[in-house]
């Protein structure tokens, strides 16, 4: 449980390289000990750094934390097959779909999103699910 909390505060600072106001998430995806990828909720590459539109609402286009660390390992030489996915934010279901076909096999988390439909459906697949609210 100790490293878990690691991973999750790692997590936590790479929220903060986002560039969304309403919610900073952020993603580490660890196997055997060693992170082979990371993500946090933006714009997709070659976009603006920016999330919110004039209402200050999230853009359709944005990338979750999760995704952005899924797709990055798809690019490089690592396999995400029997990993963990450490988030800050609970996944949604789209999300979630992703985690599944991607081979993960443990999500910890530390705040429960208010829609829970990603988190049903990991739990539907197997998916070992933790959450640890509190980090410190």
């Amino acid at each position: 449980m100790a490293i878990d909390k690691r991973y999750l505060k790692m997590a936590r600072i790479w929220a903060s390289n986002s560039y969304c106001i309403r919610k900073q998430v952020g993603a580490l995806l660890v196997k055997e000990k060693m992170i082979i990828s990371d993500g946090y909720n933006g714009t997709p590459s070659g976009f603006e750094n920016k999330c919110e539109d004039e209402h200050e609402n999230t853009k359709s286009y944005v990338l979750h934390a999760e995704a952005n660390a899924i797709t990055k390992v798809a690019k490089s030489n690592n396999s995400s097959d029997g990993s963990t996915l450490y988030i800050t934010t609970s996944p949604c279901v789209e999300c979630a779909k992703l985690i599944i076909q991607s081979g993960i096999v443990r999500v910890i988390y530390q705040e429960k999103y208010r829609i829970t439909d990603g988190l049903d459906l990991l739990d539907r697949a197997e998916i070992e699910l933790v959450h640890i609210p509190e980090i410190d």
